[in-house]
This record gives C-alpha cells, structure tokens and sequence, in this order.
C-alpha cells in the first residue's frame, strides 16, 4: 500500500504542493503529467532519494517519511535500468541479497526463481552489454524484486523500446505484479501503457495531483517515421 498525505516538494523554482492519493495493496498505479511537472521527483520521494518539505509517506503500513532509501522496502526500476557493465545478470539477479547478507543457497534459489519468473534463464552468466534493451529491462526488474519488496517504483521503464516489445513487457510487468502482489507505481508519458496496465490513474497538473479513470484515455495512434529519419532508423523501428 501506499499511501501520500499532503506532500509538499520543492527543487529550484518548481514546487509540488499537497499532493495526496492512495494505491491499495496489490493495485498499480500509473503516474503521468507533462515533462517538467514532477513525476519522476515525487516517484523519487516515495522511494527516499529526494526529501519532502513536509507531508507523510505511508507504505505497506508505516510512516517511512524520515527513513532512508534502504529502510523503506521499496524496489526501484530507474528509467535506463542503471545496470553494472561488470556484472553478469545472475550477479544483478543477486545483488540485493548480498547486500542484505543473505545466505549463498537463499541467493542462488531467489535468483533461480526470478530467471525463471521474467523468462532470462538463459541470459544467467551473460553481461548486460550483450542484451537487448527488453532484456535489459527484465534484468533491471528482476533486481528490484529480488529482496520481495512491498512496493515496487518505476520511472518510464518502457520508454526505450519498440512497439512489440513495449506490448511483451506490458504483459510481463502486470502478470510478475499478479504474482508477487507487489503495490507498484509506474511513470509514464504513454497513454497506451496507462489503458493496458492501470488500476488507478494519476495526473499532475500545474504542481498539484489528480485523479482519473484510465479507461477514458484516448488511443495513441500509430507512430508513423519523421521523413527526416534515414531509412535504416525507420527499418529499425520496424
């Protein structure tokens, strides 16, 4: 669960006042706005790595608004994945437990079932540099969920890729939420994303936060290459 009361942030000249909802355990949440209305700084409060002026941040039942990042059982997917190049995928698949100081068999099992979970079994002891950017994203999934967080936070984790993976990873996102009964809060500009996915629908206008029914969205209509583009980037979109 996750529950905002009357959060107010400020960075520069931009300021984000009473913002107030609450997500149900288990639902999904989807988060949009215009770039520059603060979607991603109030997904980064939630999370702990940017402070509130004030308000409470409520999650899972506890008020963590004066916790650090690392007590607040919060699993986060950054928009680029963040992914170590010196790490294999099992390595990332792990991290969090080692770091948590877990035993090597708990470590091993998790991993396991989290490759079998996101279907990269077979990427196991490869390195990200060699995987595509859906892939990519799974592995950078995986790693949030891999210490069983409460709450899982997600900044435009589809952004980059293609429109049959993008339809794969929507698929993906809801049945891993379905089976983990993660609470998650998902970023997005995509109003295609916020109809597959949503249970609940957030919009900040104007420093301030409402709701709305997801299924009022209009569909996005197929994106059609720039003229400017060469024929290789159109191909490649293809």
């Amino acid at each position: 669960m996750i529950a905002i009361e009357r959060l107010c942030l400020k960075f520069g000249a931009f300021e984000l006042k009473d913002v107030s909802f609450r997500l149900e355990r288990g639902a999904y949440g989807v988060l949009m706005g215009k770039t520059g209305t603060g979607k991603t700084s109030l997904l980064e409060a939630v999370c702990g790595l940017r402070p509130a002026l004030s308000g409470r941040i409520e999650l899972d039942g506890r008020d963590v608004s004066k916790l650090r990042p690392a007590e607040r059982g919060v699993g986060y997917v950054p928009q680029d994945g963040a992914l170590f190049p010196s790490m294999t995928v099992r390595e990332h698949l792990g991290f969090a437990l080692e770091l948590r100081r877990r035993a090597r068999d708990t470590i091993a099992r998790r991993v396991d079932e989290l490759a079998g979970l996101l279907g990269i079994a077979h990427l196991l002891d490869r390195s990200p540099a060699g995987l595509s950017g859906g892939e990519q994203q799974r592995v950078a999934l995986g790693r949030a969920l891999a210490f069983q967080p409460a709450v899982l936070c997600l900044d435009e984790p589809l952004s980059a890729l293609d429109e049959d993976t993008r339809d794969e990873l929507c698929e993906l996102l809801k049945s891993v939420q379905a089976a983990t009964g993660v609470t998650a809060l998902h970023v997005t500009h995509s109003s295609y994303e916020a109809r597959r996915m949503a249970d609940k629908l957030l919009l900040l206008q104007d420093g301030r936060l409402v709701e709305s029914d997801p299924s009022a969205l209009r569909a996005e209509p197929p994106r059609r290459p720039n003229r400017s583009e060469s024929p290789s980037v159109q191909e490649g979109r293809a």
